[in-house]
């Protein structure tokens, strides 16, 4: 691998992130197209998964890609989906060298795209700068590895990790560069999951309010074993404004689920699990048929602790303020059922840094907890 092919990917790497929260259920990808130490054709996965980042920089390169370098984040694709195979547009206009940052995990590529260049003639490097691909792709892998989204868990809490005063008053333990922060987090993500203690008692609007990225509020998704949900909820009347998602049991009323779904609502019966609440794997399988690859939770204790302890959690973020609450305060976890420090949930500091008078804390689960 040399340093000039590293300094290329980069750039490639610096488009790809463009896409992420955007391209669902494609991955953000990224390309630059290289010909004599000038770029001469850049791309990155639009809107919506289309164009590619390929075929974007080759149409930005036209006839001088000949003979010219492709630096893809990802390896391109073999398969007609619903645009044609990248491998063939660049064979097609005579690249002659492929540098690709990761393999495709899809079943439908998996390392054919490699091969169909190789096969045409091109030579292909593989695996220049992949940990920082695969992060940026960190979604897509995901759904492709375990058949459900990314999740990320977002708390605000005190020092002594509360998130509420007893009686339920929380705004707000953190100051307004944290929560500037939590909205860009949210424009991040595909979709923000909520449980129905959350709603009941906040009637959040779940969306993005950063001047800028209004447009890049994620869909909703809400867990309600019940169909508690108001319909004079925001996030029922403004359902047909935003994709919104409600995932049920059989205990739900009939006539509830009519009437939300007329105010524009996807419902989801989803079978109960042990404790007799909605099945949070299932829920997190049905996302990623939905398109989704990653969510973010912004729940209660309840809720949150139920994914954590159903190894559920990718990432934690956690935005601490220099408060104390005591004992009396809401607690941010609810009971995991440790019993031996070995049976506790591991995660691997990645982050820790000031953010106004506040802190952010990210944490990444452990791979033995994969």
């Amino acid at each position: 691998m040399s340093l000039k092919d590293q300094n290329w990917m980069q750039k490639a790497l610096r488009l790809a992130v463009r896409g992420i929260g955007k391209v669902s259920p494609n991955p953000p990808v990224g390309c630059v197209i290289v010909k004599e130490d000038r770029v001469i054709g850049r791309g990155w996965t639009q809107p919506g998964g289309r164009p590619h980042a390929e075929v974007m920089a080759l149409q930005q390169a036209g006839k001088k890609a000949e003979g010219a370098t492709a630096y893809c984040t990802l390896e391109p694709c073999s398969h007609f989906g619903k645009t044609p195979p990248c491998c063939d547009a660049l064979i097609k206009a005579g690249i002659s060298k492929v540098v690709v940052a990761a393999q495709d995990p899809d079943r439908r590529v998996n390392g054919r795209g490699i091969k169909r260049l190789r096969a045409a003639g091109l030579c292909v490097e593989e695996n220049v700068c992949k940990e920082e691909a695969s992060d940026i792709m960190r979604g897509f892998f995901n759904v492709c590895k375990f058949s459900r989204p990314y999740v990320t868990l977002k708390f605000g809490m005190s020092i002594d990790s509360r998130v509420a005063v007893a009686n339920g008053e929380s705004k707000w333990i953190t100051g307004d560069v944290a929560r500037r922060s939590a909205h860009l987090l949210r424009a991040k993500n595909d979709a923000i999951l909520t449980g129905i203690g959350t709603l009941l008692y906040d009637d959040p609007k779940l969306d993005c309010r950063l001047p800028g990225l209004e447009q890049h509020s994620p869909s909703r998704m809400l867990v309600d074993s019940k169909l508690r949900i108001p319909a004079t909820s925001h996030f029922a009347l403004t359902a047909k404004d935003r994709p919104s998602y409600i995932f049920t049991t059989e205990k739900s009323d009939a006539a509830k689920k009519d009437t939300l779904t007329d105010m524009g609502i996807k419902i989801f019966q989803v079978p109960c699990s042990e404790d007799g609440h909605v099945s949070i794997q299932r829920c997190l399988e049905l996302m990623a048929e939905e398109g989704i690859t990653m969510v973010l939770v912004e729940a209660g204790g309840y809720l949150a602790s139920g994914l954590v302890k159903s190894n559920l959690v990718d990432k934690l973020v956690i935005y601490r303020a220099p408060m104390i609450i005591g004992g009396d305060g809401i607690a941010a976890w609810h009971r995991l059922g440790v019993e031996q420090l070995g049976m506790s949930k591991r995660f691997a500091i990645q982050n820790i840094e000031r953010i106004g008078p506040d802190i952010i804390e990210t944490y990444n689960r452990c791979t033995e907890a994969l």
